[in-house]
């Protein structure tokens, strides 16, 4: 399921460019308007040369299905069927049938067809979302076959699904036995979605954003929960289910989409002669009105459990002002709104940045925040989380004092040519998927029926908005005074934490349950036993999968994609250089090893990245120093690196990655930029470091609820390798408690002297090496300018390039941890000592954790279990497994012991196993960017021989390999493991002294 994002941003997704080649000049001399082609008649065709390709939308002559087809030279072929999904309740409806739409079709009745998918294909992305009003199901791939495959089993989903009662019970909700093998067990609710949606609500940050979003617009299908309320989600039927599947995915209700080099006329004839042509158009009722405007604003307060995460016990609460905008069909509005939101919240000089989170009474944005361009009316919503209850009504007043400052004295013209230069750069800047990207984008819009090729055209609305400037001076004023000034449609929104949350809504679904479970006659509850039997068999009955298409192993490439990279040394720094098609932008990364910082430090690294590059630096105070960031590159960022060395047991690559791009004309500044800050940062500005530091710890606190299985598993992993502790103390529950206790301190002058140290360490060229990604006309010059930024960075460089941190006493160490939470799901995990990457059996680690997530922890756990998501991961050092939004603990627990025992008895087929390399072939295949290209061997020191001795003995991985390293590392192995969750009280844990449970 696709959940919102937290905030809005310019435009929804930033497009990224490709090359404009052959595939869109051919596709634009064959088509023109009124042609026919396989059913369809061409629409429209438009070239839209910021985005280097070519649209041609079509309309299906007998269904009226739409089609936009984007050609580009991108061999990362696109597909997307999206419906418009317009649910009237909270039962989840749309969402669930996402689910069940994947579980069995006519043409592919196997069990769950998608995940097989995921192990016979080289896509480059599979999936399915569900958004407020419309459920998409998108994939990407570079082989032609492989698309193909793809397309025959995405289309027979959703056009011809098998829906079968049993798929609805697993994948949407259903009474059953807490033991499915003991039927007198007390009945509870089980489902995926059930325990999704659980988990979702068990972030007050979810919650927050889910009602404001019902609220604001109350009228028509925004106020329900369209991927479900677990308190609802009870009460849908198979038969609903069934009937919104027959109004809902239909061709007449549907939007395709197209993108890359694989020619239209073989899509638009394969999807017509085997899908549309035997459909008739059909009244479509899915439309969503317009809003019916307030006369006065309104407000409604929530609550929340409380967060033990939080800074201070006594500021937690949210609030913030909503505001119902434009119609986003009219795509000239839809930009001049998604600028002027982003002008008042983004960057440091962003009028409420300066006036709500520097004023510090707050730590950070509220859970909403920004421009909202993903419903029919466009929102945009400001306010503060972290706050005093008491200072609710003082937040209100400071937002509206700031639309008033605004209107009164606009925006600075420099911040406004900032955002455009943004806008040129993003056009430039590449992606590896940039096709999805681009259809999700253009579905928000399209599904409400205007025009997606004018979506497109963002020169064209550039150029708008600037005529519009020049004709207008006060014209940004004007639109802030008409959509918040004087817009009586806005919702105010206060969240308090209430201590009895957890236990109110534990007694509400007690209540639910017992609702449905008294109303049971004894034939019922026979009824519930028995289909528990029969999807309990058919979960574990061996299928014939030969009706599913498939790639094979011998199909794919024996050899790598060499990624061309060239040395030198630049003032004594060593500096790697890639000559790629970059569209006229530079990539430039500066590592500096952390080899010699003190260990006291570490626990403060994190922090100094987040901060360094937002604090000032020489004559930029933090406002001037994001404002020419903005105005000159696409960000100035810094980030850690950590990872046992591939070679070296015990031996750590770690270091501090200071990462940008910008556009050739600007590589100066770019560089000028990084000089101030890392000759003369300003780390002693108490105020900036305080709101930092909040917004930093609030993140943190509020990342557990989403994304509690990496945190287990960074836990769980932590006493077996020295690279996993160092990952634990930088990003695992470690280092969100040191920032929690950092936040809680008034006074941070010593923490300061910390940074300061940190400084004197990491900002040298001691132990810098780098790297520059340009076009190879352009190389030349960027290594002369690289060369005389250098020579302004102090200290004296010492081979960077190869030092690492080593612990040759590093010893492995047991843990079974739990992290008392007040989450309704758990995350668990349980990692192992692993190999390093050139050791035997990495790739032979590696086989066997695809094998293990794709063919026995997802039915275990997933289909029968009721957990979101499971799986094995294989890295440098540790072997691990993990549980997402999971319903059960030390049930998970077993079946993690179990997984070992089946591998080691060789519980697969030989097709097992090819389906495994494809998975592990799909991530190491995965396009990689022209601005990242050479990224492995700089990073990681790993070189293309070293990837293609990889990729041989992934291809060489046998069966017998296989139940060996399974015996070896999982089963037979004495020694150290770690276990660690995190989630609520546990009874069984807390009657097993060999737990440590950790209460924060």
């Amino acid at each position: 399921m696709r959940l919102l994002t937290r905030s809005g941003r310019l435009l929804g997704t930033y497009w990224k460019s490709r090359l404009y080649g052959t595939a869109a000049k051919d596709v634009r001399k064959v088509l023109k308007e009124g042609d026919q082609l396989h059913g369809y008649t061409v629409k429209k065709v438009t070239e839209v040369p910021e985005l280097y390709l070519t649209a041609i939308a079509l309309e299906h002559d007998i269904t009226g299905a739409q089609h936009l087809h984007t050609a580009s030279d991108d061999d990362n072929n696109t597909f997307g069927l999206a419906f418009r999904t317009t649910p009237v309740d909270n039962t989840g409806v749309p969402h669930i049938l996402e689910h069940t739409t994947l579980c069995g079709s006519d043409k592919f009745p196997v069990r769950d067809p998608f995940f097989k998918m995921l192990s016979r294909s080289l896509a480059t992305f599979m999936n399915a979302f569900t958004a407020y009003d419309w459920t998409m199901y998108p994939f990407s791939s570079q082989n032609p076959q492989d698309f193909q495959n793809l397309l025959s089993v995405y289309l027979d989903a959703v056009f011809r699904p098998t829906l079968r009662e049993l798929d609805f019970k697993q994948e949407g909700w259903r009474l059953e036995p807490e033991d499915p093998s003991n039927p007198s067990s007390p009945l509870t609710f089980k489902g995926v979605v059930y325990n999704e949606m659980k988990g979702v609500f068990s972030s007050s940050q979810a919650i927050f954003q889910q009602v404001a979003h019902n609220k604001l617009q109350p009228s028509h299908t925004y106020g329900v929960v369209s991927g479900g309320d677990p308190a609802y989600i009870p009460d849908l039927t198979w038969q609903q289910l069934k009937e919104f599947h027959a109004t809902h995915y239909h061709p007449s209700n549907s939007r395709f989409f197209t993108y890359g080099s694989f020619p239209l006329e073989n899509h638009l004839e394969y999807i017509n002669t085997n899908y549309l042509q035997h459909f008739s158009q059909i009244p479509v009722n899915t439309s969503v009105p317009a809003e019916p405007r307030w006369k006065q604003p309104q407000e409604t307060s929530i609550t929340c459990a409380p967060d033990p995460m939080a800074a201070d016990p006594d500021k937690q609460t949210s609030v913030c002002v909503s505001y119902l905008l434009n119609d986003i069909t009219d795509n000239e509005e839809s930009f001049t709104m998604s600028v002027i939101c982003t002008l008042l919240v983004d960057g440091e000089t962003a009028p409420f940045y300066k006036s709500l989170l520097e004023a510090n009474i707050g730590s950070d944005y509220s859970p909403v925040i920004g421009y909202g361009g993903h419903t029919k009316d466009a929102t945009f919503s400001v306010g503060l989380q972290g706050i005093h209850e008491k200072d609710t009504n003082r937040v209100r007043q400071i937002i509206a004092d700031t639309f008033d400052k605004v209107i009164q004295e606009g925006f600075d013209q420099k911040r406004i040519d900032a955002l455009l230069h943004s806008i040129e750069l993003a056009l430039k800047h590449q992606t590896s998927n940039f096709g999805l990207g681009l259809g999700v984008s253009v579905i928000s819009h399209w599904i409400h029926d205007s025009d997606p090729s004018s979506h497109l055209q963002v020169n064209k609305r550039v150029e708008q908005f600037k005529q519009k400037l020049k004709d207008n001076p006060r014209f940004l004023q004007e639109k802030v005074k008409q959509y918040f000034k004087n817009n009586p449609h806005n919702l105010t929104l206060s969240m308090t934490p209430d201590s009895n949350y957890e236990v109110k809504r534990q007694e509400a679904e007690k209540a639910k349950l017992n609702s449905l479970v008294s109303a049971l006659t004894e034939q019922d509850r026979q009824v519930i036993i028995k289909q528990t039997e029969e999807l309990l068999n058919k979960q574990n009955a061996a299928e014939d999968l030969s009706c599913l298409p498939t790639l094979r192993v011998s199909d794919l490439n024996k050899n790598i994609k060499r990624e061309k990279v060239e040395t030198t040394s630049l003032g004594g720094v060593p500096v790697w250089y890639s000559k790629q098609p970059t569209n006229e932008v530079v990539y430039m990364t500066l590592l500096s090893n952390m080899a010699d910082l003190p260990s006291h430090l570490y626990p403060y690294v994190p922090l100094f990245c987040n901060v360094i590059t937002k604090m000032g630096a020489g004559p930029y105070d933090y406002k001037s120093l994001s404002e020419e960031m903005q105005l000159y590159t696409g960000g100035l960022s810094s980030g850690l690196t950590v990872d046992n060395h591939h070679t070296e047991p015990h031996a750590v690559q770690q270091g501090i990655m200071f990462s940008s791009h910008c556009l050739e004309r600007n590589l100066d500044k770019m560089a000028e930029l990084w000089t101030h800050i890392f000759t003369s940062p300003d780390l002693k500005d108490l105020n900036r470091l305080t709101t930092l530091i909040n917004m930093a710890a609030s993140d943190m606190a509020s990342s557990l609820s989403n994304s509690g299985h990496s945190y287990a598993m960074k836990h769980s992993a932590s006493g077996l390798s020295p690279a996993a502790q160092l990952s634990e103390t930088f990003s695992g529950v470690t280092q969100v408690t040191t920032m929690k206790k950092i936040a809680e301190s008034g006074d941070h002058t010593e923490l300061v002297q910390h940074l300061q140290e940190i400084g004197k360490y990491i900002l040298s060229k001691k132990n810098m090496r780098v790297m520059v990604n340009a076009t190879p006309q352009f190389m030349d010059t960027v290594l002369g300018k690289m060369e005389h930024f250098l020579s302004g960075i102090p200290g004296s460089p010492e081979g960077g390039a190869t030092k690492l941190v080593n612990n040759p006493s590093f010893v492995v160490s047991s843990s079974h941890t739990q992290f008392e939470l007040p989450f309704s799901v758990n995350y668990m995990s349980k990692s192992v000592p692993g190999v390093i990457y050139t050791h035997p059996d990495y790739a032979r680690l590696r086989i066997l954790s695809n094998l293990l997530s794709r063919k026995f922890l997802h039915r275990e756990i997933r289909e029968k279990g009721g957990a979101y998501g499971s799986g094995a991961m294989c890295s440098s050092g540790v072997f691990s497994f993990f549980s997402y939004r999971d319903p059960h603990s030390i049930q998970t627990l077993d079946v993690f012991e179990t997984a070992g025992q089946w591998a080691a008895d060789g519980k697969f087929t030989d097709q097992d196993i090819d389906e495994a390399k494809l998975g592990i072939f799909q991530q190491v295949d995965k396009p990689v960017a022209p601005g990242d290209r050479g990224s492995l061997v700089f990073i990681n020191s790993i070189t293309d021989d070293m990837r293609q001795a990889m990729r041989d003995q992934l291809f060489a991985v046998s069966r017998t390999d296989i139940t060996t390293v399974a015996n070896k590392y999982l089963l037979n192995k004495p020694g150290a493991q770690g276990v660690s969750f995190l989630g609520p009280a546990n009874e069984t844990v807390q009657a097993d002294k060999t737990w440590t449970i950790i209460k924060e």
